[in-house]
Parts: structure tokens; sequence; C-alpha cells
């Protein structure tokens, strides 16, 4: 990669995913930003299961899926969806309460 790394946490920082984005090949259509440590998590939106989630390298669920690319800018405490990969992100805040 030529350019600097866009997010906020650096490639080997761990973030969150599921076992069905990493082993059965689900695309991420959902990335929340966390509010109180900045962390992130990649998913699939098909489960809150914290059986199914796993913990991988911000740099390998980019590598995994380069169109994450364009969300390294969501701020913290906010979230965004998609339909599918390379759809349109639709960006909102966390409910705190969530």
């Amino acid at each position: 990669m030529n350019s600097p790394w866009p997010f906020d946490q650096n490639q080997d920082t761990a973030a969150i995913t599921t076992r069905q984005v990493l082993r059965e090949g689900l695309p991420v259509l959902r990335v929340v930003h966390y509010d109180d440590d900045h962390s992130w998590a990649f998913t699939c939106g098909t489960t809150d299961d914290p059986a199914d989630g796993l913990v991988v390298g911000m740099g390998c669920m980019v590598e995994l899926d380069p169109t994450l690319y364009d969300i390294a800018d969501l701020p913290p405490g906010w979230s965004a969806w998609r339909e599918q990969v390379g759809g349109d992100w639709s960006i909102y805040r966390t409910d705190d309460d969530a």
C-alpha cells in the first residue's frame, strides 16, 4: 500500500469480527467504531452471539475487504451499514444504550 494507513488504529490492532466473515466467507456489512476505546468491529450483521466472535488484526480485515477503506474516517461512537459489498454505506450514531 503506497498511501498512509487511514484508520485511527494501527494495522496490527485487534478488531472484532465473526466466524461467519472469516470462516464462512460472509461479507462485512456492518462496522462499529466504539466510542469508549476507539476499537472497531467488522461483522456480517447476521449474528450477535458472542460465541461467533473472533479477534483479528485491523490490517487483516482490510486485506480481506479493501472496500473498508471507504469508512476509515468513521468517527468513534458511529456505525456504518450497507446491503452489499460495494454498496453505499449508511452512517449513523451508535446508540449509547445498546
